[in-house]
């Protein structure tokens, strides 16, 4: 399978690329090849292969996740720069 220049050009507008004419002839020629890999892909008889769902069969073993305070909330506070009472205070950020 092979393309022309105004397929590339097309395909890099709708991709919202821009070539220099300098490089659309390596751009087609590079595009050309891979086309053709592709093409011998499709050649391979692949009846009887089972679909590849990970890439090992290692699995990865989690904890359970539990929620649990690891700071209080006098501990949270303790250091910040400013506090009201119970909370953060922080700069206006809106008007």
């Amino acid at each position: 399978m092979n393309t022309d220049l105004e397929t590339l050009r097309g395909l890099a507008h709708l991709a919202r690329l821009e070539f220099d004419p300098a490089h659309e002839e390596q751009m087609l020629t590079d595009l050309n090849k891979i086309l053709d890999w592709v093409a011998q892909l499709e050649q391979v008889n692949t009846d009887g292969v089972a679909p590849l769902v990970h890439l090992s069969q290692e699995v990865n073993v989690l904890r359970d996740d539990k929620a649990h305070n690891t700071v209080t909330h006098q501990e949270g506070l303790r250091n910040a720069p400013r506090k009201d009472s119970d909370y953060f205070r922080v700069p206006k950020v809106l008007d």
